[in-house]
């Protein structure tokens, strides 16, 4: 390697971080336009002057980034096409007996369970059985424990397990291909 050379690493961050900078400081946009017509060699920037300090003003947040939507609706698809799920649920159920309506919720159960068991792993986020005694310390978490009732003062609570929670340890969801409206969550049919 010749000693005025850069390795294949250094040549690929440049590449990736150079234009940013040649977009962002004119200096070295200048000095590399010299460089690249041979006027003369990159020389090292002249540290610029501190800048004052500016004002402290609050900046606005980010707006919030649109979330995508494509695996929940991928996920509605496949609950419609194994459990028919949507149908389900679009259904007037008032009007049908409960037989009528509890033969139905198996059918769509079965598909579900089927169709969650396929594409997810899930577990339960606490081992004890429901009813159990629990003792939730200062810190817990928050996001895996829901206190509910009659909640007052600080941690530790202690009260009863009425459910365990479940928590997705593995997702599979299909691979969509190219130009498919994940909006169609079952295309209409037609038979012939």
């Amino acid at each position: 390697m010749q000693p005025d050379s850069l390795g294949f690493g250094a040549r690929l961050v440049m590449a990736f971080v150079l234009p940013w900078r040649l977009l962002f400081d004119g200096g070295l946009a200048a000095r590399l336009a010299r460089a690249a017509e041979g006027v003369d060699a990159l020389p090292a920037p002249t540290p610029e002057p501190e800048p004052a300090p500016a004002p402290t003003v609050s900046p606005e947040p980010p707006p919030p980034a649109a979330a995508d939507d494509t695996a929940a609706l991928q996920l509605l698809a496949l609950l419609q096409r194994e459990g028919r799920l949507i149908d389900f649920l679009q259904e007037d159920v008032q009007s049908f007996g409960d037989a009528d309506v509890g033969a139905a919720a198996r059918v769509v159960h079965a598909g579900c369970k089927k169709a969650i068991g396929e594409y997810f792993t899930l577990a339960p986020i606490r081992a004890e059985d429901e009813g159990a005694p629990i003792t939730l310390p200062a810190g817990f978490d928050a996001d895996e424990n829901r206190v509910t009732g009659n909640v007052v003062g600080e941690p530790p609570y202690r009260g009863t397990l009425a459910h365990p929670g479940w928590r997705v340890t593995a997702v599979r969801l299909p691979t969509l291909g190219a130009g498919h409206d994940p909006h169609v969550i079952a295309p209409a049919e037609i038979e012939l």
